[in-house]
């Protein structure tokens, strides 16, 4: 919050406590840093950093820990995932579930909420699925090396916002929005393409069950279902149904945050009026039932979707994506693993894919898209900060680190792909915020729009406000 609070206001609820104990605060401009995206960014890359020192000097120890059985039984039913899988698997449902909320805000009442502002990043999603793809296979054609196709495939969403955030042109507001719109399109595609062709044997009676569930969640937000907890009651055993029927469940989280409502409950004064209505009863009488109600009644007047970003995005920013990278970063660097990463096929065609199959498939996806009068790029983005963004995407650190261990059994190879990706994602983030470094300068995002130009000054002598 930027307000500044009106004195004699307290600054959170509740009475307050006979001991004060204190405890170590973060400097206002620390806690201005990490409200943004690159304050998770800056964790992600310091977990991503430990793992590499952590697996290079003991990594018996680092591999032991993320092995570890850690098992469910429910009655008869058995779940059985390491700590390892339970990050890749639950934690990451609940980042694209966060991701999947964002989109669905914008793409229903936000910037996006057209075809012609959608298709852009749509099309630019593609074109960042299929060229990559191509350059990889063109590199290892056929053998065990083919199946990591999929590798410079994704987009890092919390990486690519981070560096946005922290080295991006000024006013990023409106390319943040379409490169948020365009990774989640990104993921979609890719997490599709997973389950597909990553996934083990299809159980046809878990994914008749998942998609029964879809429904129920669409038809929840259909009747008006506001509350949280019904969505995210159905979108664990969705997450079940889907893990269970060989898709990878990460799957789960887009859907559930596609489906939550993003629109305010009927009319803000009615909203308004429900509330005074309520918090003026319990006023007259604290009691339990109308404290419920007028809690109640604050909550239906913001959108579902606001109070699930509000909850779940630090979780996700500050918790969830630092351990996947703390979880999937650990690579041995031997002198011997460098040596065969820089006579590698899979390093070279992740290496490429990456930063060059990215960068070149976004910027023409989204030509297509912008040349044949499909869509329009948001705002005050540029050509050339679309230039530079296209080059961000080739950040492909989280998911590709995660494909690398679904497409490959020979741990060689393993090491080999990540190679790739750890240089890739660097040389594509460098590449990206030097080109937005270069034309955030010569074509500003905070401009006025060329066609309407900056607002006429008023007629007469100028006069200092009264």
């Amino acid at each position: 919050m930027t307000d500044r609070i009106p004195t004699g206001v307290p600054t959170r609820p509740g009475p307050r406590p006979r001991v004060d104990i204190p405890y170590p605060r973060l400097s206002p401009g620390l806690r201005s840093y990490f409200a943004t995206e690159g304050g998770g960014a800056t964790l992600l890359l310091a977990a991503s950093a430990i793992a590499l020192v952590w697996a290079n000097v003991a990594g018996d120890s680092y591999h032991a820990l993320w092995e570890t059985p850690v098992n469910l039984t429910v009655g008869t039913w058995e779940l059985h995932l390491s700590l390892h899988h339970w990050v890749n698997d639950f934690l990451m449902a609940v980042f694209f579930f966060v991701v999947g909320v964002e989109v669905n805000r914008e793409l229903t009442v936000g910037e996006l909420r057209t075809f012609r502002a959608a298709s852009v990043p749509l099309f630019g999603a593609i074109g960042g699925l299929a060229v990559p793809i191509g350059i990889y296979l063109l590199i290892n054609p056929s053998g065990p090396d083919a199946s990591g196709w999929g590798l410079p495939m994704s987009t890092d969403t919390a990486f690519v916002i981070g560096v946005l955030a922290l080295a991006g042109p000024r006013c990023p507001d409106q390319l943040r929005v379409f490169l948020l719109t365009l990774a989640i399109f990104d993921d979609i595609g890719a997490i599709a393409l997973l389950g597909i062709f990553y996934s083990d044997a299809i159980s046809m009676g878990a994914l008749a069950l998942a998609a029964l569930l879809t429904l129920v969640l669409f038809a929840m937000r259909w009747v008006g279902v506001w509350q949280i907890p019904p969505y995210l009651l159905v979108g664990l055993i969705l997450w079940v149904a889907v893990l269970e029927s060989g898709l990878h469940p990460t799957l789960a989280g887009v859907v559930v945050g596609l489906s939550v409502p993003t629109a305010r409950r009927g009319h803000d004064d009615q909203a308004r009026r429900d509330l005074g209505w309520y918090s003026r009863a319990l006023m007259e009488d604290l009691d339990p039932t109308r404290s419920r109600l007028a809690v109640s009644a604050a909550r239906s007047a913001v959108p579902t979707s606001d109070r699930i970003l509000d909850a779940l995005h630090p979780v996700s920013s500050y918790f969830v994506v630092p351990v996947f990278g703390l979880a999937n970063a650990g690579v041995a660097l031997t002198g011997e693993s460098i040596s065969a990463a820089l006579s590698s096929p899979v390093t070279l065609g992740v290496l490429v894919g990456l930063v060059l199959g990215k960068g070149i498939g976004v910027f023409a996806g989204a030509m297509i898209a912008l040349t044949t009068g499909l869509g329009t790029l948001p705002g005050q983005v540029r050509y050339g900060h679309l230039a530079g963004g296209a080059f961000l995407c080739g950040i492909g650190f989280t998911i590709a680190l995660f494909v690398s261990e679904l497409a490959f059994d020979d741990e060689a190879l393993i090491n080999e792909a990540k190679v790739g990706i750890i240089v890739g994602s660097i040389l594509s983030g460098v590449i990206g915020i030097l080109v937005l470094r270069y034309f955030g300068d010569r074509l500003p995002l905070c401009s006025p729009h060329e066609a309407s130009g900056p607002p006429p000054l008023p007629d007469g002598a100028w006069r200092p406000p009264a």
